[in-house]
């Protein structure tokens, strides 16, 4: 009798069921990385070219700068100012528009939102690039583009995060939603790739290119996503191994089937235990790791005394090092049982190595030094931010307080990543204010964000320990 092939051996032991959760964590993993795919090109249009080599036509009146022949409004010696102002109408919609959208992500279909979402935000991203080709020379222009885009994009996060949750249990969750979380560095890295091949020639298509890919996302959101299992609850299921998170006895529904529940106010997500905490928490850990991602390369360049290309290079190696990070702790946090230890111990860890003494020490030793130290650093900093907002938005998104209702958890999750997403705004802005009088101000900032995001963490804990003592001690009285 001829034995099946490896492979199909393979493919066959796992069950029907099994499939749809692979199929599901892939397709999230691609449909956030669209989402950052479509943000990283404004990062990457701020490269300006070198003016000083370019002949100027003779009837054209310019200014004494080097930026002239870039485009308007972004030729002047402010190009910089203007670039921060884009970064802050993008952060500041996003922001606000998190805290509303999980409110609606919870009482729409995740599919018809998701996609819907991913088709608007492609066809903002392809307005800013058709800014070139019509030839708008309006920085309100962009501002409005940046913030409508903003602003659908927050359609993304509670909406993948809902769908993982209610296909995975919570046994393996951090582990999973860990290496799940790197769609946002994988995204960073193709969308800084496809824009780097048109900023030169034509920077439009640096924008519209991503636009399309997103809006076809969209698409196949569309057409593919199965937003639960409708033959249980996984969201409040156990799972104590691998094999039970990809593998379980139940049958596969293909369609959902319309949820009675009713969905949780804003309000009444606040009051789950934990939520509060958890997104100041994330306020001040997304304000260290945001301060990072727009500021490290110029730091690095400054006082390593890199090119900007070098300094570019290395600085990736914290994103690197947050990819490590968010699995790890995830892993950790898993066999512990603990998230909020978890997030406790690397933000105490990693406290003093974001000082300026520390960084400054390290950049001066040879290379391999410099890149473990960005690496080991990129952990401590984005391990904490990555397991709050997916592992643990996911777990009190599912508190047992809410006695099996299942339509909570995109609007926990809008609700901890918009509070964290005002650290992610008001991080950069303070570094660009305080930089000025020194990178010792900037550093201890950071040093200062991490310990209060450790401290509030702690005290929701010493609170919890008191109160369970004195209801204790009220019962013995009594």
């Amino acid at each position: 009798m001829r034995s099946l092939a490896p492979g199909i051996k393979l493919i066959t032991s796992f069950s029907r069921d099994s499939w749809y959760r692979f199929f599901i964590l892939l397709l999230t993993f691609v449909f956030y990385t669209t989402y950052h795919l479509s943000r990283k090109p404004i990062s990457i249009i701020k490269l300006h070219r070198n003016c000083s080599n370019v002949i100027h036509p003779a009837d054209l009146n310019i200014t004494d700068n080097d930026t002239w022949c870039d485009w308007a409004p972004f030729d002047q010696n402010n190009y910089q100012n203007l670039f921060g102002v884009l970064d802050n109408c993008f952060l500041v919609a996003y922001a606000i528009g998190m805290f509303f959208s999980g409110i609606f992500g919870e009482r729409l279909p995740l599919r018809y939102y998701l996609s819907s979402g991913m088709i608007l935000s492609g066809i903002f991203t392809a307005l800013f690039g058709l800014g070139f080709y019509w030839q708008i020379h309006s920085l309100w222009y962009y501002c409005l583009v940046q913030a409508l885009n903003g602003l659908v994009q927050t359609t993304g996060w509670p909406a993948v995060v809902a769908c993982v949750g209610n296909w995975f249990g919570k046994g393996k969750r951090g582990f999973i939603m860990g290496i799940w979380n790197s769609h946002t560095s994988v995204g960073n890295i193709l969308g800084s790739l496809i824009a780097g091949v048109y900023v030169s020639s034509a920077w439009g298509l640096s924008f519209i290119v991503p636009g399309i890919i997103i809006a076809a996302a969209g698409v196949i959101c569309f057409l593919f996503l199965v937003e639960s299992n409708v033959e249980q609850e996984p969201l409040l299921r156990n799972s104590s191994s691998i094999e039970e998170i990809f593998s379980a006895n139940t049958s596969t529904a293909v369609e959902t089937v319309e949820d009675h529940t009713e969905a949780i106010s804003f309000c009444g997500a606040l009051r789950i235990p934990g939520v509060v905490e958890f997104s100041l928490c994330l306020l001040f850990a997304k304000l260290v790791s945001y301060t990072f991602l727009y500021w490290l390369p110029l730091y690095i360049a400054n006082v390593a005394h890199f090119d900007p290309k070098k300094a570019g290079d290395l600085s990736t190696l914290f994103d690197v090092g947050g990819i490590v990070g968010g699995i790890l702790a995830g892993l950790i946090s898993d066999y512990s049982g603990g998230r909020a230890t978890t997030c406790c111990a690397m933000l105490i860890i990693a406290a003093p190595m974001v000082s300026q003494t520390f960084f400054s020490f390290f950049l001066s030793l040879l290379r391999l030094r410099a890149k473990c130290m960005l690496l080991w650093c990129g952990a401590l900093v984005n391990g904490p931010y990555a397991l709050i907002t997916t592992a643990v938005s996911a777990d009190l998104g599912t508190h047992e307080c809410l006695r099996g209702n299942s339509r909570a958890l995109s609007t926990v999750t809008a609700i901890i990543d918009g509070t964290g997403s005002i650290g992610a705004a008001v991080g950069p802005l303070l570094a660009g204010l305080i930089s000025p009088t020194g990178w010792n101000n900037v550093f201890y900032m950071l040093i200062a964000a991490d310990v209060l995001a450790c401290l509030v963490r702690l005290k929701a804990d010493v609170y919890y320990y008191f109160c369970i003592i004195a209801i204790n001690i009220y019962n013995i009285i009594k």
